[in-house]
């Protein structure tokens, strides 16, 4: 039950603070791209916006795992640093090659940013899950 939490969380997290910055950012001109991309990627074809809030459920657990013992602010920052750097450095260095998408320095404080929004969230989201399961 742990780790599904966690995953609902990332996923949620992904579809409302990664993307919902991404819809910000675009609407301020400081992104070219906007938010909720529905073009299929391989090999299933699904929504790539899918495919990202699936990774983030992954990434949900992963984040849960390193900060569940940690309490208070600490948990909070561990997990805006953990969500900031684990995504965008595997993004940038295995994703986009993968893809054969060019990596620009420029990605790299945008990458920040949104990940450590999706961070926060998946807490906010993990708290709010845990909170609605205990009623």
């Amino acid at each position: 039950m742990i780790h599904l939490r966690s995953f609902v969380a990332g996923f949620l997290a992904t579809l409302v603070f990664h993307q919902g910055l991404v819809a910000l950012l675009n609407a301020a001109g400081v992104l070219p791209f906007a938010p909720y991309n529905m073009a299929p990627t391989e090999p299933f074809g699904v929504p790539s916006v899918v495919s990202l809030a699936f990774w983030g459920g992954i990434w949900g657990i992963v984040l849960w795992l390193l900060v569940r013992r940690l309490r208070g602010a600490k948990r909070w920052l561990w997990a805006l640093a953990i969500g900031a750097v684990g995504p965008t450095a595997v993004a940038l260095l295995v994703v986009f090659p993968l893809k054969g998408m060019d990596v620009r320095l420029a990605m790299i404080p945008v990458g920040l940013v949104l990940n450590a929004a999706w961070g926060v969230g998946t807490l906010l989201c993990r708290d709010a899950l845990g909170r609605f399961g205990r009623r």
